[in-house]
Order: structure tokens, then sequence, then C-alpha cells
């Protein structure tokens, strides 16, 4: 597995700068100056967008046991940072998010079963917004090759979303094991508790269809907040999209990210993508690879955050025992002399004291004097 994700690693940066030495670093990087504030402006909306996923995990859990909301945008940061910017297939972070939810005082089981309730309501707001991305598409361009990809691929996209969702509503515990073992260790997974009782919990989140539905509702509208990306930058770079072409963009080049999925970062997948896309509406393919690599630049400034919060709190989630451990010894040896056993003296112990050797002799004289 490490090899092919190594592999599909190398493909994806041979790709992207045969991409960029195509059409020109020069007028690639003046695109990309020609951006100016536009790309701070879409680094605030990868941060926002982040965040309300965050809300929207937040929205999938009971009253009793949910953390804070701040805790489930933290978790959601580093997610992304690990499903972003390191070689997984994408999912790597969701299982880190759900151990790490562990430590904050949420049950094993609801901590593993709020993350599948979540990977399925992105996945399923996903599938709606490339729905909502292709009908736009017909209506502004009409149907055409690009159009006719799209529909092939929801296709074969919806049968797998059913699937995922049924696997999680029946008796699919040989299968979520298997799964497990795949992308998770069993050692991480024992931490979030047994099988049994993940399906136990699976069910109580499902039995509350508004939570669930708040949750798909948060999400759509994060995946609608995303578009902004692409109409900001665009419009900065000189080249002006009405919102509904910039939903197309955005919400193709995601079902594109997401087909993607085995190659970290998508990349390639996403430049050539954004190339495709962008060239349905007159726009270069210089702006559309400043696009991606200002898109890259946003993946970059939310993604390190994550990840150098996960690495201090898995230090100190390593220092703690450590620590215990020091003060516990410490502890010990102040009240050692405290604790050891006490002897009220030769009249009152149960064990008579011990005589030196040489006294011996002349103590059985003695008795023998009495007798």
């Amino acid at each position: 597995m490490k090899r092919l994700t190594t592999l599909a690693l190398i493909v994806g940066l041979c790709t992207v700068v045969g991409l960029l030495w195509s059409y020109g670093p020069e007028d690639v990087a003046a695109a990309v100056v020609a951006a100016g504030w536009g790309a701070a402006l879409v680094v605030l909306a990868r941060v926002v967008a982040v965040a309300w996923a965050g809300f929207g995990w937040y929205a999938v859990f009971p009253q009793d046991g949910r953390p804070s909301l701040r805790d489930c945008i933290n978790i959601r940061f580093i997610r992304e940072g690990i499903n972003t910017l390191l070689p997984v297939a994408t999912v790597g972070g969701d299982f880190v998010g759900a151990r790490l939810l562990t430590k904050r005082g949420v049950t094993g089981g609801l901590a593993g079963a709020s993350m599948f309730v979540d990977l399925m309501t992105q996945a399923a707001t996903q599938f709606l917004f490339t729905v909502m991305g292709l009908g736009l598409l017909v209506a502004l361009v009409g149907d055409g090759p690009v159009a006719r990809t799209v529909a092939g691929g929801l296709a074969v996209a919806a049968p797998a979303l059913a699937a995922f969702y049924l696997i999680q509503r029946r008796a699919g515990h040989r299968v979520v094991q298997g799964l497990l073992t795949r992308f998770a260790s069993g050692r991480e997974w024992r931490a979030l508790g047994a099988v049994d009782v993940l399906y136990d919990n699976l069910r109580r989140l499902y039995a509350a269809p508004r939570r669930v539905g708040s949750g798909l509702a948060v999400h759509l509208a994060g995946w609608i907040i995303g578009s902004l990306e692409v109409w900001v930058c665009l419009h900065f770079m000189g080249y002006p999209v009405s919102f509904a072409e910039a939903i197309v963009i955005e919400s193709l080049a995601q079902a594109v990210r997401g087909a993607a999925f085995a190659v970290p970062g998508a990349l390639g997948a996403q430049e050539g993508g954004l190339i495709a896309l962008c060239a349905l509406f007159g726009i270069p393919a210089e702006a559309a690879l400043a696009l991606s690599l200002i898109k890259r630049v946003a993946d970059l400034l939310c993604g390190v955050p994550g990840l150098v919060q996960w690495h201090r709190e898995e230090r100190r989630s390593r220092e703690e025992p450590a620590a215990d451990e020091r003060r516990g010894r410490e502890l010990g040896r102040r009240l050692g002399p405290v604790l050891q056993p006490a002897t009220l003296g030769p009249f009152y112990s149960y064990a008579p004291p011990r005589m030196p050797a040489s006294r011996l002799p002349e103590a059985e004289g003695d008795l023998k004097k009495c007798a």
C-alpha cells in the first residue's frame, strides 16, 4: 500500500510539473500575482469552510456525551491537515479525529459512530453538490462530454454511497472490521470501543433524524461556501464568473478530487480537472493552474496548523503518563518513612526484639538460673 501511495505521489508531482511547464511557469506566476488579495480571501474562505464542517460534525451528537463545539472544530482542522497533506487515503485523518475525541471525554463507541455518521453526511452532501453542479452545467453550457462523464461518475458513486449507508444500518460487523483492519491498527480501534458498541451508537445517532438532517444541511452549506474560493479568486485575476459558474467549477473539481482519493492531495488530478472545467467558461489554462496553486496554498495554511496541533496532542498524551509515574515515585519517596510499619516496642509487639548474638549464651544461663 505504501509503495502504491508513493508511486501515485510521484506520478501526481510529475503531472503538476508537466502542466506548469506546458503552459508556461511565467504566465502561471503572473496569474497568481494578479490574484493579489484574492488569495488571502481564498484562505479565509477555506478557514470558514473547515470550521463550518466542524459544526456539521458537532450537530450529529446527542445532548448527553456531546463534546464542545470548540473541540469539534479544532479536531476538524486536524482531520483536514492529515487528509490533505499526508499520504493517506483521505480517511486516515477521520480515524485520528475519532481517537482524539476520546481524549476529550467522549466514549469510544460514540466517537467512532460520530465519525462514520459525519463521513456519511459529507459524502451524501458532496453527491448532492455534484448533482447541483451537473444541473447548472447543463443549463449553462449544455449537454457535452464533460456533463456525460460527470453523469457516469454519479451513476457509479450512487450504489457505493448506498452501500456505505446500509453497512452502518444493518449487520455489517465483518465489513467494518475489515475496513478498520485496513485503515487503522487494531490497537487504535480498541481505544474507540468494540464493534458491537459502535453499532449500538450508530443506531442511536441515526434514530434522531433531526440531528442527522441538521448535519446534512450544514455540510451542504459548507460545500457552497467553498465555491467562494473559485468566485473570489477568478474575479481578482480578471476573469469574472457568476456564482453559478463558480459552483459548477468547485463542485465538479471536488468530484475529481474524490475520484482521485488514492493520490495524496489529488496532485495532478485537481490541476487537470480545473483546466478542463475552466475552459468551459473561456478561462485560460494559466488562470486555472493559478487557481489550483492558490488552493494548494490554502491547503497548506489550513492544514499545517492542524498537523502541529496533532503533534502537540500526541506528545502531551505520551508525556502525561510519564509525568504521572514520576509524581507517583516522588510521592512514594516522600511518604516512605511515614508508611513504614510502626513497632510499639518489646512489650507491645507481637515478635520479641532480636538480641545480639553475644548476649544469647548469657541469656540462656539466666533462664536456667531462674528455673
